[in-house]
């Protein structure tokens, strides 16, 4: 295994706990995004996001079986870019939403596909339900930051998931069931 493989395994994996050696990261929330597309009748692909969450990433470089990542964010945080269709996702129709209500993964393995790619299988939990989801994750970059003068990682991911699988799925099959998601995190050495 090269040493980028061990960045993108440390950075990626999880065990079952964090080893002495794990390094914490946290989710540098201003650069950190989750863009979901889906058909919308036929006519067009809509496209929402989630930013400014909270995760972390335990790092354990000399095993990287035993790192974890986990990542949070309030389901009313969704930008959907047209107001009424923010309060109809959070209507009964959909999320039925309150505020505290969140939206989570925590890992439960990877399997480490190349140089600087991986398979990350962790619990999604959304709208009262947890299905296991695989995120094809790609380390973008491993460094000191430039302005911040501190560790830094990059990472993007996507994954597919089913509207129908966490009680979403009003106006299917006319609206995609299946929701298309793109995920850009930056995460900085904890102090």
């Amino acid at each position: 295994m090269n040493i980028k493989s061990v960045l993108l395994a440390s950075a990626l994996t999880l065990g079952a706990s964090a080893a002495f050696a794990a390094e914490k990261y946290v989710l540098d929330a201003s650069h950190s995004q989750i863009v979901f597309t889906y058909n919308h009748l036929g006519f067009s692909t809509t496209t929402s996001m989630f930013s400014g969450f909270d995760g972390e990433i335990m790092m354990d470089m000399e095993a990287p079986a035993n790192s974890t990542v986990s990542v949070s964010f309030p389901v009313m945080d969704l930008i959907t870019g047209w107001q009424p269709r923010t309060e109809h996702f959070m209507s009964a129709d959909f999320f039925g939403a309150s505020e505290g209500d969140m939206v989570t993964f925590t890992s439960t393995g990877i399997e480490v596909t190349g140089e600087d790619t991986g398979l990350i299988t962790g619990d999604l939990t959304m709208n009262g339900v947890t299905k296991s989801v695989v995120l094809d994750a790609k380390l973008n970059k491993m460094g000191e930051h430039p302005m911040a003068n501190k560790p830094w990682a990059g990472f993007d991911a996507t994954t597919t998931v089913m509207r129908t699988d966490f009680n979403l799925g009003k106006f299917t099959p006319f609206i995609s069931d299946e929701v298309k998601v793109n995920i850009s995190v930056e995460a900085m050495k904890a102090e």
